[in-house]
């Protein structure tokens, strides 16, 4: 159940800022222990390190190729995927993983930074999707066979963050992605493509610790995740591994009814914040 035995991944943001379990990191290993021959773009090929040192300890080196990549140059992207298919000869999954948030209202954003938060949470999207999209199609068209493309979006789409902190190119970015996704499933549903996009709420990263405790001016991280388990009604933050576990269903052939939707990762932060 949920095998991705003879399937090849592209997984965007494979890497994890300093020690711990990030999205894309959990989503690649994860993927690989399922079967699959797994590509993880970063970055930063430091970023990438620890991601690598599992793989090794784990015997599944042999299907695995890290690759350092600029998401936001077209260039880049283009680059790593024929690198993928000239590894493994097809793609049949991506995860579009890449992004970040920065805080600020329209006032106090200033205009590079909105046009950052663009490029790093949709742009990344769209041309992961520009170069694998024709990919997929090619695959349909020979056997049958199209493919699976999984977004990572926000409950900061949707909701304000904790401490009703606003972050405005974030929740735009975030929520044109979903749009993006519904869009683009419609656009390639008849090519055997199904694009999904999976909403996590507050989750316990490495993240936490590296740029929330700075960006919210928290001196205390122990504070910070203290007061972030609160706010969820389930009674803690998520892990990498709750996304992971999303994306490796709506990847698999299980999911194979499954397009153009959401699934929300987010403990009830959303319900709860509705009432």
């Amino acid at each position: 159940m949920l095998s991705l035995e003879g399937k090849v991944a592209l997984v965007t943001g494979a890497g994890s800022v300093g020690e711990g379990w990030g999205n894309g990191k959990a989503t690649a290993v994860l993927m690989a222990r399922q079967g699959a021959s797994v590509c993880g773009v970063d970055l930063s090929a430091e970023a990438l390190a620890s991601t690598n040192a599992i793989m090794e300890a784990e015997g599944l080196a042999e299907r695995w190729l890290p690759l350092a990549c600029n998401m936001t140059s077209s260039t880049d992207v283009e680059v790593r995927v024929a690198a993928c298919i000239e590894r493994f000869g097809r793609i049949d999954i991506l995860v579009n993983n890449v992004g970040g948030s920065a805080p600020g209202d329209p006032v106090s954003m200033p205009e590079e930074t909105w046009h950052q938060q663009l490029d790093l949470n949709l742009t990344t999207a769209f041309l992961g999707c520009k170069h694998v999209l024709p990919v997929m199609v090619r695959q349909f068209e020979e056997s049958g066979k199209g493919g699976a493309i999984v977004n990572i979006g926000s409950v900061g789409s949707m909701t304000f963050q904790l401490g009703g902190r606003v972050s405005a190119g974030y929740a735009a970015s975030k929520a044109g992605l979903v749009a993006f996704s519904r869009s683009t499933a419609i656009a390639y549903v008849r090519q055997g493509i199904r694009v999904n996009t999976v909403i996590p709420g507050s989750m316990h990263t490495p993240l936490v610790e590296h740029r929330l405790v700075k960006q919210l001016g928290a001196g205390d991280a122990q504070e910070l995740i203290a007061k972030r388990h609160a706010a969820v009604p389930i009674g803690r933050m998520g892990d990498a591994w709750d996304v992971a576990h999303a994306v490796l269903f709506l990847a698999s052939d299980e999911a194979g009814y499954i397009t153009a939707t959401q699934l929300v990762v987010d403990g009830g932060m959303t319900a709860a914040r509705s009432h």
